[in-house]
């Protein structure tokens, strides 16, 4: 459990800087260069990951059994994951009216991400994992809101519908190849049983 709980604080920590210490960010930004910035930041994310996927891998099947989810909940389960795949498609992808109206998808798409998992999956791992996702995509959802109000958002257009269709294609696509193969090949658990 240490190595995830290390993970989670290295991945989520320096993805909270912006919110955390705006003024370190910008003042290291200033001193070594935006592609310096983001290269220590992509190393130390990345460090942050690899234990995470290290750490659950373990965790995982050492940790208690906090509450056994009913079996219908997958089946809310692979819903929310469908939306999350096409949020997260949306904030990948050219603007879209679907991007426009979550304001921040990748959050969104997380805290879906988050939120369904933890409705399928009861051990302490699982809870340490997802619920941290979600609560500081919480957190920094409500810090983006704060640096829109200080003038720091994208005014607001009208995409052509066709970017939508896109989105959506991708991210049902994405969906049904993690479905179908990837979430049993990466992760080692299929997300339907037969």
């Amino acid at each position: 459990m240490v190595w995830l709980i290390l993970g989670l604080a290295i991945f989520l920590g320096v993805h909270s800087v912006r919110i955390s210490a705006p003024e370190f960010r910008d003042r290291m930004i200033a001193q070594r260069g935006e592609n310096a910035w983001k290269g220590f930041y992509s190393l130390i994310a990345f460090l942050g990951l690899g234990l995470i996927i290290w750490g659950f891998s373990i965790a995982r099947y050492e940790g208690p059994i906090i509450y056994t989810p009913p079996t219908w909940m997958s089946h809310v389960t692979l819903l929310l994951m469908l939306f999350s795949f096409i949020l997260l498609a949306a904030s990948s992808l050219p603007a879209s009216r679907i991007k426009v109206a979550a304001k921040h998808p990748m959050l969104l798409s997380v805290k879906l991400w988050a939120l369904a998992h933890l409705m399928a999956n009861g051990d302490l791992a699982s809870l340490l994992l997802f619920g941290s996702f979600l609560i500081w995509a919480i957190v920094d959802r409500i810090s983006e809101k704060g640096r829109v109000v200080a003038g720091e958002g994208v005014p607001a257009i009208k995409p052509p519908v066709r970017n939508d269709i896109i989105v959506i294609v991708v991210g049902l696509l994405a969906y049904v190849l993690f479905v179908w193969k990837l979430h049993e090949w990466l992760i080692g658990v299929a997300p339907i049983t037969s």
